[in-house]
């Protein structure tokens, strides 16, 4: 699934471990979602685009 995660991360200038830490994962995790290695849970998906100030579908693309 193609996501804007890694974009509206680095426009609040964090690295993905400061990220992973806000939201409760792991650098790993944030860096398999970037790359679209690993697609995230639904919860985890929402809470990603609350930190963000966004809604779902403004962060992630479930057609690609």
């Amino acid at each position: 699934m193609k996501n804007r995660v890694r974009e509206l991360r680095e426009l609040k200038n964090l690295s993905q471990a400061e990220f992973g830490q806000q939201i409760g994962v792991s650098r790993q995790t944030i860096y398999a979602i970037e790359i679209g290695k690993y697609d995230p849970s639904l919860p985890l998906a929402f809470l990603i685009a609350r930190a963000f100030g966004k809604r779902i579908e403004e962060v992630f693309d479930p057609r690609n």
